[in-house]
Order: structure tokens, then sequence, then C-alpha cells
């Protein structure tokens, strides 16, 4: 059964219904899940992509264009230093100002483990729960 096979069967098992799926047209089968991560009363977006790769990639959209000149340089340092503590995910900025999360899981059709996304997406919920707070006080400090 593929990534996403599995994936689905998960949700349903589950009865986890905040995902909305979309398959993508490619040579990979890709397939990218949409849900929202409700974080200090913001709604992030955040997606699951499976595929045909050796990756299945988690990434939350923590803040959009966000950063500009007066900010930019406090965020990175904030972000760099996360980056340094936690394994699971990385933080970077985007070009156009955007605050990304990004985890990276390595399987395959076989060793592929629904468990282990919903793990991971509880464990940067928490964190982000957490963190949040601070790091938006990064972005709107003068």
């Amino acid at each position: 059964m593929s990534k996403a096979g599995k994936f689905d069967k998960f949700l349903a098992e589950n009865k986890i219904t905040c995902f909305s799926k979309e398959e993508v047209k490619n040579d990979l089968h890709t397939v990218v899940y949409r849900a929202h991560m409700e974080v200090s009363g913001q709604m992030l977006p955040t997606m699951v992509v499976c595929d045909d790769s050796i990756y299945t990639m988690i990434q939350v959209r923590v803040a959009v264009a966000v950063i500009n000149e007066g900010n930019k340089q406090a965020v990175l340092e904030h972000i760099n230093g996360m980056n340094g503590k936690f394994k699971v995910f990385k933080y970077y900025l985007s070009d156009n100002g955007d605050i990304c999360l990004d985890s990276c899981l390595t399987d395959t059709d076989d060793s592929f483990d629904p468990r282990l996304v919903h793990t991971v997406i509880d464990v940067i919920l928490r964190h982000l729960t957490e963190e949040y707070p601070r790091l938006m006080s990064l972005v709107w400090a003068k």
C-alpha cells in the first residue's frame, strides 16, 4: 500500500477529519494533506506531503509575510538557536518573508508509519504552543 493509502487509512480509523486531500498529477504521485494548527488563537497552515520518494514532508507556515529588515536579524538568530536544539524539525525564512517549520521523515511505502507522522505533528504543536508567543514578540518588536 502507498504512503498516502496508509495515511488515509490511519486518518479514517482514528476519525481525524481536519485534513483536506489533494492528489498532484506528477511522476512521484504526490498527495498533499492540508489542515490548520491552532496556536495562540492563530490558525497556522499545515501540510503533510506523501509521494513515491524516500521523504515525507510536514510543513507549518508559522507566520506569513512578517519578516522585514527591522526584525530579520533577531528572528534569524532566534530560529538558528532553536534549530540547534530540535532534531525533528527545522525553521527557515522563505523568500517572501514567511517563517516556516519543516520536518522531513525518511521512509518508503513499506516502512511508512502514519503514527510517526501524527507523533511529529503533536511534537510540533506542543513546541509551537510554548514557542510561538516568544517568536512573535521578536517579529513585532520595534
